[in-house]
């Protein structure tokens, strides 16, 4: 069976150096260069294919961002791929893949 996949597009921004080695909330040590996400409610272990001026996928494994206009924090490792990291908040279009 193929997944139907929907894409949004969604404001988000990135998150880094001040919590990288802190814990995230599904327990793994946070590394600013891994392809990971923060989802406020999304469950762990969800990637993401995640666009801007160019693509990433990611995997969800912390919860954020909190700010109320924002859906999703990336690290800054995907951030960089991305293109995110000059403007840190900009408009992304995510497709949920599993």
């Amino acid at each position: 069976m193929i997944p139907i996949l929907t894409t949004l597009s969604v404001i988000s921004s990135w998150y880094g150096p001040g919590f990288n080695g802190s814990i995230t909330a599904n327990g793994e040590r946070y590394n600013q260069h891994a392809l990971t996400a923060a989802h406020k409610t999304l469950p762990f272990g969800t990637r993401l294919r995640v666009c801007l001026k160019r693509c990433a996928v990611v995997r969800v494994n912390d919860r954020g961002p909190y700010y109320s206009n924002r859906s999703l924090d990336l690290s800054k490792g995907a951030a960089d791929t991305i293109g995110l990291t000059g403007s840190g908040v900009g408009r992304v279009k995510v497709t949920r893949l599993n």
